[in-house]
């Protein structure tokens, strides 16, 4: 597939990777130059872990994460089925715990942000929700909430709108050699997909031009009797407990994908020269197979949009496969062994679907 992969329905939606990612690459450029001030204090940036989740620091023995993510218009979701506040709260936290999670680091303090178009957004029982919901995120990410700053931006904000994001610092324990920046992936290694919980973070603009046509808005019934904005709202999973059993466990992984933006093209996301070939794939939630009928997608342009069913990627030696499966298993986190690394080009092969994914449809760095 050429580069362009996943445009057609999510860019008539408003999200253009293209232009995205290449503002991003610029951004990268912008930030390498300032890599040398902090080691005047004693701090050395990591500039391989540019590119990735989460950028990565070392002090003395001490290898600390940080990253920042904003939620998206999932808010304008919640606000306009007038439900589910607790949940995205939730997933405020998950897409910045997850990130750092992929690194290697777990998450220690979480700082959030919200912002809002009316000082009156937080009268009623939303706020309560939004707070418990970043609260219950933080205790399953096993990280203190910290902070954060709450700004009124009134003609920014719509007066009943809300913006949401966390940052997130993460430490990568002793037990993990060095943190997971993609040198240590080597051909022969296998891939685990583990499931996510449906649409995540990804995919909510689009979701929400679907609504708009159909006939019941948020309140259409999926095939199952579920109402479509029931399904949209459901909380990301968190994957903290899962790295951190693994490292626990020295089970022998090499590197962590968070499956979000791009879709399973995340699967190359490491700065490698290596075929990533997939022969199993998980099950795909019903609400994105919903999204992906009324969208008119085909299979390659879904599979680069939403995580269809993979919330996670794990990497691990050969023969680990089982093991990763079985651990994230006891945490109540299906999983499966979906392929195995190669030598060759930079590209993801998804076999089932009949897709390819080649290094210009990814381009992060």
């Amino acid at each position: 597939m050429s580069a362009g992969a996943g445009a057609g329905a999510y860019e008539a939606a408003g999200v253009d990777y293209h232009v995205l990612d290449a503002a991003k690459r610029s951004a990268i450029a912008a930030a390498l130059s300032t890599s040398a001030f902090p080691l005047r204090r004693g701090i050395e940036v990591l500039d391989a872990s540019r590119g990735e989740p989460a950028i990565v620091i070392r002090f003395g023995d001490l290898r600390l994460a940080q990253v920042l993510e904003c939620l998206g218009t999932k808010s304008v979701i919640a606000r306009e089925c007038d439900a589910a506040f607790d949940a995205i709260g939730y997933d405020t936290v998950a897409a910045a715990v997850n990130d750092l999670i992929c690194v290697g680091a777990l998450p220690v303090l979480v700082n959030a942000y919200f912002a809002t178009g009316s000082a009156g957004w937080y009268a009623g029982e939303r706020q309560a929700q939004l707070v418990a919901g970043f609260a219950r995120a933080c205790r399953d990410a096993g990280a203190a909430w910290g902070g954060g700053e709450s700004p009124t931006l009134v003609g920014l904000v719509a007066p009943d709108g809300i913006d949401l994001a966390a940052s997130a610092l993460g430490v990568v324990p002793a037990g993990l050699p060095e943190p997971l920046l993609g040198s240590q992936l080597a051909a022969g290694d296998e891939i685990v997909l583990v499931a996510s919980t449906g649409l995540h973070a990804n995919g909510a603009s689009l979701a929400r031009r679907v609504a708009v046509g159909l006939p019941a808005g948020w309140q259409t019934a999926l095939p199952s009797g579920r109402p479509f904005g029931e399904a949209v709202l459901v909380a990301s999973a968190i994957y903290v407990s899962l790295v951190e059993a693994l490292i626990e466990a020295v089970v022998p992984v090499t590197y962590v994908s968070h499956i979000t933006g791009h879709g399973l093209r995340k699967l190359m996301r490491a700065d490698r020269s290596l075929t990533y070939r997939v022969h199993t794939l998980p099950e795909v939630p019903e609400v994105l197979r919903y999204l992906v009928v009324e969208t008119a997608m085909g299979p390659a342009e879904a599979y680069a949009t939403f995580n269809m069913g993979a919330g996670l990627a794990v990497y691990c030696k050969a023969g680990a496969g089982e093991q990763v499966v079985e651990t994230a298993a006891a945490l109540g986190m299906p999983a499966v062994v979906a392929g195995v690394v190669e030598a060759g080009e930079r590209r993801v092969l998804l076999e089932p679907v009949g897709v390819t994914y080649e290094a210009g449809d990814l381009d992060l760095r």
